[in-house]
Parts: C-alpha cells; structure tokens; sequence
C-alpha cells in the first residue's frame, strides 16, 4: 500500500526541473541536501545561495509526523489554529505511552486502559481534522514512517528529535517542536536556519561483528554531542552501497546524538529494494526515472570538500564495532579498548540486562543478525547470563520475525518479547530491581543514554552499542567480553567462540502482517466534537501566553543556575511524567527537577531567598507566579541537548520564567523557546556565567529595541548592593522577535 501517492507523484514531476534552476541560480553543482531544500523552498522565498548557519529561510515539507507523548500538545495547539483540516498529510502514531514490563500482550492491555482518555482524545482530533491514526501495538513511529511514508528526496518534520530516520531513505526528516508542526499543518511557511553540511565519506566495506550502528557511533565520538549542531550530515561514497536501508536509518537516526539537524543517504538499490519489499514498488519506479536527482552531483563527490563544510572519512573495512557511554552518546570506545576503560573507571563490569530495539535498531535485519548470535550460543552449549528484553519496531517486524522463527530464538533464551513501542529507552520501563539506586550496568541498542532515562535509577551505567554485541554481551554477562577474540565456556566446560553475525536485509518470504493497526481519518470531520472533561488529570486546553510588556525585564530573582549537562530529561522528564504530557499545569511540576544547581550541586534543591530554604524548582517557580514575579534559568552548553519535546520550553514558560541564558543551546530547543515566546539568550563570554550569585535579581536590558544582530544587556543586582553587567547575544530574526512580542508563535498567527 502506498500513501500519498499523488503528492509523490506531483514532487518528482518538478523535481528535476527545480533543481536545474536552483544549478544554475547558484553557480555550482549541489548536494543531495541541497538539491532536497531547493526544491522544498516555501513559495515566494527567492533561489539564493543562503548562508549556511545563518540564513533563516521558509521551507514547505510534505508531511508531518507526531508521536503520541507530543502530539498531544501540538494537537491542542492545533485546535486553536482555526483550520478545520490538516494542510499537508499527517499521521500520529501511539509508541510512547506503553510501558513496559510483563509482556506485550500485557503491557498493551494495560496501557489500552490507563491512557484510553489519551489515546481516544487523539484518535478523535485526528478524525476531526484528517490525520492518519496509528493505533497503540503499530509500532515505534520512525520504524512505522520508515515502512510506510518515507520516500527519496522528500521532506518531513516530525516531534520527536529521532525524525531523520527516514533519512535512510534519502528523505530531509527534521526533529521539531510541536508548534512547528502546528506551523506546517495549518499551511504556513515552515522557517529553518540553512544547515551547513558535514559530509561522510563512507568507503570499505563491513563484515563480522561491525554493523551499520558501528558508523555512528564511532562519528559521535569525532563530532561530540554538539558537533553536528546546525548542519546536515550527508553520506557519500562507494561505501554506501552496501549498507541496507534500514541500517542506513539506523545512522540517520542517532544523527541527532550528535545535535545535527538531520541525516541523509544518497538513494540506490538498497533503496529501491525496501520500497519493493514494503509494498511501495510505485515509488520505487518513480524514484528510478529521476535517480540521478537522488544524490549528490558527480562534482560533489570527486570534490568534496569544495562542497562541504567538513569532510570526514569512515572506512568500513577498517572499522570495529563500538560501545558507546555511559551517561553520554559520544563517550565512544572500539570494542577492543572497552575492557580496559571499564575496568580503569570502575564501571560496574557484571552486565545485568541487554535490550534490543527502540526506533534505532529494531528493523527485521536487526532481530535476525541478534538472533542468529543467540542461536550459535544455544548450539554450542552456552546459556544466557543476563536478563534479555527485546522490543519489535513495528507490528509488520513482529508478525514476520515470529512467522520466521526468530523471535521463538528469543524466548527459548530466556528473553520478553515486549510491545512494538519505545518502552525502555524513553523511561517507559517498569524495572524490577532490589534497590533503585543501586550502582548497575546495562547494554542497549537504543541511542541515548542519559543518567535515569532508561529506568529513572541515577547509577545505571547505560552502554549504546549494535544488537549484534547488544546479544553477545548478554549471553557473556559481562562488560569486559570481546566476541571477536574472547571465548566462553559451555555446558560442559569447553571454551568456545561465537560465531560472526549472520542476518537477513530484508525477508526472503516477503514482509507479513495482518493488521497494521492503521486507522484512515473520515473524509469530513466537522461533525464529530473533541470533549476535554474540565478536571481531567491527563489533557488541559490551552490558554494563550500573555504578550510581551513591552518593558525591559527588570531585578527578576535567578530560579536556578545548572551545571553541567542539561539535556531534555533533566528540563522535563519522560518516564512516569509522560502521563502528563497532554497537560501543561501538571506536567510543570516537573519542570527542571534533573538539573543539578550550581551551587550546591543537588538536584530539584534550589535558595527561596524569602526563607532561607531549599525548596524544588518547580515549587519555587510556582511561588513566584503568585506573586506576580518572572525568574530566570542560567546553565551551561548545549542546554535542551536531547528530545525534541516541547514541554521543556512550555514549562518554564507556564510558569513564568522570562529568559534562559547559557553557554549555547541545541538546535531544537532554542527553536521551541522561540515558539514560545521565552528569550533564548546566550553569554557573549562564557566566563560570565561565574558572576552569577544565588542570591542575584537579573534584568534585561535593550529589550525595547530588540533587533537581530543587535546585543542585549543583563545586569545583576547582588544582594551586596553592588552591580556587574555583560552583554548576551541571540539568534533572533526579524520575525521570531514578533514571535516574543505576540507571546508565542501561535499567538502571531492567530493575530489577524
């Protein structure tokens, strides 16, 4: 079944003829990026060479795509919009409320009840206004968009930060806000910063142990979690070719651990073939007559580095598979050198748990090269020492990977079979555990592996590597294992070698299914009513946030001083929290409780400088706002590293919080301030950050001339009666400031 086949249609019909134009307007050959952004210019925004990293310009994407923990609040932003149907084809997809635990079966049950208020105020908004409805049990969203929506030289944005997943199919897929998502579903001009692009020069070939998640995760290691910020991270080269389009997606889509803005590889046979074999040969043949529109221009690939503005070299002969963490994606060790980091640090070395899935790893060619590891185990005698979880990406995966055998593999080694959803590697994981502090160490093959997100324990030292050695460390029970050159003993005390991985791309009897657990919206839903209860606990329709003063922002006290990292999961937290996520007064009070305060080093411990007391942030917040005074949040770099999720700037915004300076933000998060109407503001001199006093009342100064490019001033008031003052700078344009004026973006374009 092929989706939206009549909007493909239509884009490959001007595609070539678009990119010729935007050829010759530049002067210069172009990179698939470039050529996929050219051709999705918004209408009216002129062909120029846009200076990358600074240019702000007006993009039209073919689709949106939210989950269901961020859909709730883009939906209710929506229904403010005064559209009565969606302006381009949008889908929600129900991953993220599942928690699990026992089993699939279960834990689907169990969530079909505790979120059934959640899941039919969804299914309802998107009957009203024409969106397509994935059911909970469908599967992991990027796995499901992969399948089914992903299509070569396409652009998509969706709300939740690993969107460019689909860049395995040479699809631009951005990681947005769910006022973005708002922006395009009502028709409007979508604004991106024009990336700069960091090319990859893939040669070589894998084989062995190394997989396709090996490429990313030796890359995050060279770029750090903020190395990518702001650009476009392009594949190229022969060593393309030979990498499946679902490992291609696995790339793609840990590309946001490195805060780039989204991923992309060129299209090809391995394309092609995936199209065909998830029922869209369609597409595939369309795709086949402009192929050569697909990829970067020859030029650009004999060239590179005239075209790009970093080149970096993988060759994938040489390359060893890699073990990433814990506590942060880019601490990244080849497999031959982690044992001697484990021990070194003192990671705990017993490995307790292995999990294979999330929407990074959990594609058929995933369960059957992890699966034949197990299997070579069982055959050689050797048992699994630690407790095995997996999770299918979608019910397609699932109901073929059992037809075939392979997840029966699974379970005749002790492992759950869990619902096809995020679970775990969001915090949707209900751990069994003697102590929840308890020092431990767990291998995933999820991407992210902040400290709590998996299972809310602070000491649970989370390691990111492929399914394939995701198995083997399971089996083994131990970090310090090295599949490629370690034995195991068996059964009956030989020691024995596992065998290499062995899997399958794609199946060789077809993908099978027999419910996708899609739902088509009607053809006219203006009848049908979407019912909020007023003291409902799950979902509050929104008010609009007050407009700006028109004053500058004046002896604010300081709310909490971060240090360190301050990621997402410390602002907002998932987990329990996302219960909440359709509900901004309760899901505030979690707002910015992972942070630790700079000056006590403590967590949700912030100065009521009334009392004297350390009291929790959001408390501090909310005692604040009734009494009519703003505060501000300080910290460090990369600030909002992580999800794309919303809430971390709604929250702060909800509850009064006038601006947030740092050291630098993450791409997104700076965005979704913007949307919001919050002030992003960023130190001049890092070093600055150390003026600040906890005792401080800021202000911010410059605000009534708030222009781009142009600094404003915060001056702190010390309790000391003294005063210091620095400049702070921001990325604001002339339209994100009418953003700020309005209160929110939203705000601005209901204002007509």
């Amino acid at each position: 079944m092929t989706f939206d086949v009549k909007m493909i249609e239509t884009l490959y019909r001007s595609f070539p003829e678009k990119v010729n134009e935007a050829r010759k307007a530049l002067q210069k050959p172009l990179t698939l990026a470039e050529k996929i952004l050219y051709v999705h210019l918004s209408g009216g925004e002129k062909l120029s060479d846009y200076e990358r990293g600074e240019a702000y310009v007006n993009f039209s994407p073919d689709r949106v795509a939210m989950q269901d923990a961020t859909a709730q609040m883009a939906l209710l932003q929506f229904m403010t919009s005064g559209r009565t149907k969606v302006a381009v084809p949008s889908t929600v997809h129900c991953d993220h409320l599942i928690q699990a635990y026992k089993s699939a079966k279960e834990d689907l049950h169990t969530a079909e009840v505790t979120n059934k208020e959640v899941y039919d105020f969804l299914s309802e908004v998107s009957n009203k206004y024409g969106i397509g409805f994935w059911k909970p049990g469908a599967g992991i969203i990027h796995q499901v968009v992969l399948e089914n929506y992903a299509f070569p030289g396409g652009m998509m944005i969706g709300t939740d930060s690993h969107t460019p997943n689909a860049g395995g199919l040479g699809m631009v897929a951005i990681g947005v806000g769910g006022a973005d998502a708002v922006d395009v579903m009502a028709g409007m001009p979508w604004e991106l910063k024009m990336p700069k692009l960091i090319g990859v020069k893939l040669t070589g070939r894998m084989s062995g142990w190394t997989s396709s998640k090996d490429v990313i995760l030796k890359l995050a290691g060279i770029l750090t979690v903020k190395g990518g910020t702001n650009s476009i991270i392009e594949y190229f080269g022969e060593g393309t070719k030979s990498i499946s389009a679902t490992g291609k997606a696995t790339i793609c889509n840990m590309g946001a651990e490195v805060g780039a803005t989204t991923s992309i590889f060129p299209y090809d046979k391995k394309s092609a073939e995936y199209l065909a074999a998830t029922g869209r040969k369609d597409v595939a043949e369309m795709a086949n007559k402009i192929s050569a529109y697909l990829k970067a221009d020859a030029e650009v690939v004999a060239n590179p580095e005239k075209y790009y503005d970093r080149v970096i070299e993988i060759n994938l002969s040489e390359l060893e598979p890699y073990v990433n963490g814990p506590f942060t994606p880019d601490a990244a060790y080849p497999i031959s050198e982690f044992a001697k980091v484990v021990k070194e640090k003192g990671y705990p070395r017993q490995m307790e748990v292995g999990l294979i899935g999330s929407c990074t790893n959990s594609s058929y060619e995933d369960m059957t090269r992890a699966a034949s590891i197990v299997e070579d185990a069982k055959e050689k005698g050797v048992s699994v020492k630690a407790q095995f979880i997996i999770n299918p990406g979608s019910e397609q995966v699932r109901y073929t990977s059992e037809r075939d055998g392979i997840l029966q593999v699974f379970e005749d080694a002790g492992a759950t079979i869990m619902a096809n959803a995020c679970g775990p590697c969001i915090g949707q994981w209900k751990r069994d555990t003697d102590n929840p502090d308890r020092p431990n160490s767990i291998v995933t093959s999820f991407n992210r592996n902040f400290a709590k997100r998996n299972d809310g324990n602070p000491n649970t030292h989370a390691f990111v590597t492929s399914p394939e050695i995701v198995a083997a460390l399971t089996i083994a029970g131990d970090l310090c294992f090295n599949p490629m050159t370690d034995t195991l003993q068996n059964a009956k005390g030989e020691d024995v070698m596992l065998k290499e991985p062995e899997g399958q791309q794609l199946p060789a009897k077809g993908f099978g299914v027999e419910d996708l657990g899609y739902i088509e919206p009607v053809a006219d839903g203006s009848g049908i009513e979407v019912k909020i209860a007023p003291d409902s606990q799950r979902l509050q329709v929104l008010q609009p946030f007050a407009r700006w003063n028109g004053k500058d922002i004046e002896q604010q006290p300081l709310l909490i001083k971060a240090k360190g990292k301050c990621t997402t999961d410390h602002i907002s937290m998932a987990g329990p929290w996302l219960r909440f996520r359709g509900h901004l007064d309760n899901i505030s009070d979690n707002m910015l409780i992972g942070a630790a305060n700079a000056f006590n080093d403590k967590t949700n411990s912030v100065l009521d400088v009334k009392t004297g007391e350390y009291i929790a942030v959001p408390q501090l917040a909310r005692k604040f706002k009734a009494e009519n005074i703003g505060s501000i949040v300080v910290a460090e770099e990369n600030y909002g590293e992580g999800s794309s999720r919303e809430h971390a700037a709604m929250e702060p915004r909800f509850l009064n919080v006038k601006a947030i300076v740092v050291k630098s933000f993450a791409r997104i998060h700076e965005t979704n301030l913007k949307k919001q109407g919050m002030l992003a503001l960023t130190f001049v001199d890092k070093n600055d950050y150390d003026k600040i006093r906890e005792d401080d009342k800021l202000s911010i100064l410059g605000l009534t001339d708030f222009r781009p490019g142009k600094n404003l001033t915060v001056q702190l008031n010390h309790s000391d009666g003294t005063i210091e003052s620095f400049d702070v700078t921001h990325t604001y344009n002339d339209l994100q400031i009418e953003w700020f004026k309005a209160g929110s973006a939203l705000n601005y374009m209901k204002r007509g």
